[in-house]
């Protein structure tokens, strides 16, 4: 140990250490917002068990409802405000801040994707005969494929934007480990903290999700980038192979695009939205004739 405390690399482990995990958890600090509501967008708690969940509306009251998911870290203000601030007539936006993050309390970490999709249970509605569309970018992929196969009568269809969703394909770094506990943890905010514990516990949690991906019957709508450097575009023919049950299954690749789609391909995402409700219209169509 005397030799350890004395060698200059494991001092400059120490002091690197936080910017470090912030690379390894996916820009951790970058990605938080302190954006509460404005004449656009309004901002409501919803208790579900003991957590008070917060999340962003906006839109159409009785229009078809879509959730927008965050990743890890990040938050519904600074991923999703401007989706929720052009929101198309006959829609109604919601983006929840997950547990861990944002303005949902109490500010305690969730890693189990079961209980992070059972959050959205309270707001999943069907209205005019279709239910609840969700989209999960990056992490919030798994959550909202999980809500899928966990309430298939209320869930229509779900968007995994830059999802990771192959458990082969994750990685966590030694470093990572060394930073989940004292006194190194110790080093980190809250967010840094939560999203390096739900990276370190998300190829479990995929292997958990696994046996229920063929079981998924409604509509699934894949968007991701062929640069993306966070999670690679392997993981969309491992959802193609898993995901034989849906109802419809369409891929959008766009090539040359990295992970920040809610930012950079904002375009398609509401296309993949505006097709799934496509789908669920010629649906209702058939049944009524």
């Amino acid at each position: 140990m005397k030799k350890l405390v004395k060698s200059l690399k494991f001092w400059i482990v120490i002091l690197l250490l936080p910017m470090v995990l912030v690379g390894c958890s996916s820009w951790i600090m970058d990605f938080d917002s302190d954006f509460v509501s404005d004449e656009f967008v309004s901002r409501e708690q919803l208790q579900v068990g003991d957590i008070s969940l917060s999340y962003l509306i906006s839109g159409d009251p009785n229009g078809q409802r879509v959730i927008f998911l965050h990743g890890t870290p990040g938050d519904a203000g600074g991923n999703w405000y401007e989706m929720l601030r052009n929101v198309p007539d006959g829609y109604q936006f919601i983006a929840i801040d997950r547990p861990g993050f944002g303005h949902t309390k109490p500010r305690k970490q969730v890693v189990e994707l079961d209980r992070q999709a059972a959050v959205l249970e309270p707001l999943l509605v069907t209205r005019n005969g279709k239910g609840t569309i969700l989209v999960g970018h990056s992490l919030g992929g798994p959550v909202v494929t999980n809500a899928a196969a966990n309430f298939p009568d209320k869930v229509a269809g779900i968007v995994v934007a830059a999802g990771a969703l192959d458990p082969d394909l994750e990685e966590v770094l030694f470093i990572q480990h060394v930073g989940n506990v004292p006194p190194f943890v110790w080093l980190l905010d809250k967010t840094a903290k939560h999203s390096n514990k739900e990276l370190i516990a998300l190829e479990d949690e995929l292997r958990l999700l696994q046996p229920k991906l063929a079981g998924i019957k409604q509509h699934v709508r894949i968007v991701h980038g062929t640069a993306d450097e966070l999670v690679p575009y392997e993981n969309v023919p491992f959802m193609e192979k898993e995901m034989t049950g849906a109802a419809s299954f369409k891929v959008t690749t766009i090539d040359g695009m990295n992970h920040f789609l809610q930012w950079r391909s904002r375009n398609e995402l509401r296309e993949a939205v505006f097709d799934i409700t496509k789908s669920l219209e010629d649906e209702r169509k058939t049944a009524a004739r």
